[in-house]
């Protein structure tokens, strides 16, 4: 077998393909889908994939997304992931590549996710006869949306035939300056516990409350319980955090509302909590509905795992990228009670998911995510295709009998 590719190698190939990429993202920037409805997105990465010769691996009943394929004779292999659904927000920036489609945005930097794992994707496909295993790249369709687009692929088989040994993922971070990548071991990303609780009632008159039950008190008495499970039930050493984002319930100020429903989630960095959350939820709402006599359903819609990097995959991103860029590019990651869909990926095999730096003050890429004014320094691209390319190759390098 002939020698891997050096890294400073790859780096150079990923700065003549840099420009390109550029124009990946900004096609995605422009047409952007939301969870589940990623057509035209997946549509782009295929038939541009597929022209530098890619061949893509089925991912069954699966509408959306994509998983692209190198080496797939081989009998072991690593994978890296990007999502690519956006969000239903109205842009308000002034780039001259804002979103085509009204109410949509790339607000959390999934076009460049995909355009980093396109470029990585045909690099590594150039490289592909000195490479000792196989590569697969998945467009995970859904991450926004739970719960999620994890898990289908998973289900479809994707770290089988050949099995993942590996895998590797990133996300933009405007806490962080262009050029610096953020690593943490162990927990970084919350899990997260999602669910709908609908309150059933007895609609009535405003001023007859006594011939009716009051859907949206006894909702209020459940919002205010639930957050007792936090201060009283859970172990202060590790902390939850619940929060409701709707109430949804009546009418008309002077009928008592039949119906309320409550959209909430719940955070924890620390998995033994897990197993307590959901049981405690239906314990709550259960006892307070039955002493003001309604009924209620409890539809738990998601619930991802805490996202847990480990330390070997880590480590080649640290020596990737310090070797490339010095060790003043490694920050440390803090811990945050946003989740990922990653997390269900690195329950099945070990892997690491890095944060990317994109801040860069001078053009106002320092906005939060999820907001419509959000934006990004376009070399972050040439850093993660860089970083996500050179981490497969030392990984294999290991691999080498």
């Amino acid at each position: 077998m002939a020698p891997l590719q050096t890294i400073v190698d790859i780096r150079n190939q990923a700065e003549r393909l840099y420009r390109q990429q550029i124009n990946w993202r900004r096609w995605l920037h422009q047409h952007p889908e939301l969870s589940n409805q990623e057509f035209k997105t997946t549509a782009f990465i295929k038939r541009t994939l597929g022209k530098q010769g890619l061949k893509f691996q089925s991912i069954g009943k699966m509408k959306t997304g994509a998983v692209a394929i190198i080496n797939s004779g081989k009998n072991y292999a690593v994978a890296v992931r990007s999502d690519i659904d956006a969000l239903p927000i109205y842009e308000t920036t002034n780039v001259p590549f804002k979103s085509l489609n009204e109410g949509m945005m790339h607000a959390c930097g999934h076009d460049i996710h995909a355009a980093i794992l396109m470029g990585t994707a045909i690099i590594l496909h150039k490289n592909r006869n000195n490479l000792p295993g196989c590569v697969k790249f998945l467009f995970q369709p859904a991450e926004e949306m739970p719960p999620g687009g994890a898990q289908a692929l998973i289900k479809e088989g994707v770290l089988r035939n050949p099995s993942v040994n590996m895998i590797f993922g990133l996300h933009t971070d405007p806490n962080i300056d262009v050029g610096k990548i953020g690593l943490r071991d162990g927990p970084m990303m919350a899990s997260v516990t999602d669910f709908d609780i609908t309150v059933i009632g007895k609609g009535g008159h405003a001023a007859r409350p006594n011939l009716a039950v009051d859907a949206i008190v006894t909702a209020s008495e459940i919002v205010e319980s639930l957050q007792k499970i936090v201060s009283r039930e859970i172990d202060p050493l590790k902390p939850v955090v619940m929060t409701f984002g709707t109430i949804r319930g009546g009418t008309a100020r002077n009928i008592i509302a039949a119906e309320t429903l409550l959209r909430g989630t719940a955070r924890t960095l620390h998995p033994d909590n897990l197993k307590f959350i959901a049981p405690l939820i239906k314990r709550t709402v259960d006892g307070i509905c039955r002493a003001r006599g309604a009924k209620y359903k409890i539809d738990f819609v998601a619930q991802y795992p805490v996202l847990v990097n480990h330390k070997a995959a880590n480590g080649l991103y640290k020596q990737v990228f310090g070797g490339l860029f010095g060790a003043d590019s490694i920050v440390e990651a803090s811990q945050t009670m946003g989740g990922e869909d990653f997390a269900f990926y690195l329950q099945k095999v070990r892997g690491a998911f890095c944060r990317l730096g994109i801040r860069n003050n001078k053009i106002g890429a320092n906005k939060p995510w999820h907001t419509p004014d959000f934006m990004v320094d376009e070399r972050s691209i040439f850093y993660g295709t860089v970083l996500l390319t050179s981490a497969i190759l030392k990984y294999f390098e290991g691999k080498i009998e």
